[in-house]
């Protein structure tokens, strides 16, 4: 018998491992505190109209946006929201694509594909198969590059993702990191191998239901990856992208509490790019074990609506998860940043063979080109990266 079957047996998910640095931050009590206190049924349609008549939102309007009370006047939210990413964003769309370097993984989370008792096929690149890689991606013209991972330490250690970091230096402008969350000296070194910002999805803020999803693994422990983005910023990182995987619990508190993060790091740390994913949960092995709440279309929309009204300086991402139809919406009235050519297996980029299998399925399978002429097409302009070195 072990954790897996025998739930006493199971590490606390509320307490740091050994290995995991402890940086004190008052953050988490802040976000769990806010979320908890978070009652969406209590906005009326005159809270909402207050929130949208002011120019900065408080937590409360935001709440407000959040609310079903907000879903009949969502063609208002978003008229406001196409506002605001035209007063920061003006038309620019910046263009990116993940490259999963590795699959590989030792959490045991039941929603996910990579999960490591799921059977399925796992590789990973060596440095002449991820050049070669990332050489196919920027001969599309793309200059930014999301690397992942699974979460295995063991097989994507540091220095193998750094010795990536390094590779994209060569081909890219921008490089962001989607991997295990790290201590501040891990971000310190993969920060000085060239790596500008580094995206954390909390899946979700409710620490029950958290535990619930992750059985084992260095992912359980819900303190350290809440913590993850402050601990990038100290090591250095430019910036750091916040999400809630929509549809593992409520996802009007799981969206207010990643609201409230984002938030309340850059109050605290004012120099840091702030960023939002806005993903839903896909079809998955065990999708019938998690019982998922469903997240539609308008209220998927409501979510990304209330993040660039609350905070409209904010980089957001809209995911391959999400069809072409409604991601070309969504770029016009709300998000800013949308990946083209993605393959989220392992390898299979340009001419080279794939070597491992998906996280989970993408709906919007269009090319660099064919997303690059959408983008036109709307009238918004294609950014391939907003960084210039001197």
């Amino acid at each position: 018998m072990d954790e897996l079957t025998n739930p006493e047996l199971r590490i606390d998910h509320m307490t740091y491992l050994p290995d995991m640095e402890d940086i004190g931050s008052e953050i988490q009590d802040k976000v769990i505190a806010a979320m908890e206190s978070y009652d969406a049924g209590r906005y009326t349609a005159e809270d909402v109209k207050t929130a949208l008549e002011k120019d900065v939102l408080s937590l409360d309007d935001f709440g407000a946006l959040l609310s079903p009370a907000a879903l009949p006047m969502l063609e208002e939210i978003a008229q406001r929201a196409q506002l605001e990413k035209e007063k920061h964003f003006g038309s620019s769309i910046q263009m990116f694509t993940p490259l999963y370097i590795a699959n590989y993984c030792e959490n045991y989370c039941i929603y996910c594909g990579f999960n490591c008792h799921n059977k399925i096929h796992r590789a990973k690149l060596n440095t002449e198969e991820i050049e070669r890689e990332m050489k196919a991606i920027s001969e599309t013209g793309l200059e930014e590059v999301l690397i992942l991972t699974g979460e295995s330490k063991k097989m994507s250690n540091v220095e193998y993702i750094g010795e990536a970091c390094k590779i994209a230096k060569k081909y890219f402008k921008v490089t962001g990191l989607e991997v295990y969350p790290m201590n501040t000296d891990e971000y310190r070194y993969l920060h000085q191998c060239g790596a500008d910002y580094v995206t954390v999805f909390q899946e979700t803020y409710d620490s029950d239901k958290y535990e619930t999803l992750h059985l084992a693994g260095h992912k359980r422990i819900f303190p350290y990856r809440l913590n993850a983005q402050e601990r990038a910023i100290r090591g250095g990182m430019r910036g750091v992208g916040f999400a809630a995987l929509l549809g593992l619990s409520d996802f009007r508190k799981d969206a207010f509490a990643t609201g409230t993060h984002a938030c309340l790091i850059q109050q605290k740390y004012p120099h840091a790019d702030i960023a939002f994913s806005c993903p839903r949960l896909r079809p998955i092995i065990n999708n019938d074990k998690i019982n998922p709440k469903d997240v539609h279309e308008p209220q998927l929309l409501q979510v990304m609506c209330a993040y660039r009204i609350f905070l409209p300086f904010a980089s957001m991402t809209i995911s391959t998860r999400e069809c072409a139809r409604f991601r070309d919406n969504s770029i016009k009235i709300a998000a800013t940043k949308i990946s083209a050519g993605v393959d989220v297996g392992i390898g299979g980029h340009g001419n080279n063979e794939k070597k491992g299998d998906e996280q989970f399925e993408i709906s919007d399978g269009r090319n660099v080109k064919e997303v690059y002429e959408a983008i036109k097409t709307q009238g918004l302009q294609p950014v391939m990266s907003e960084y210039i070195y001197v």
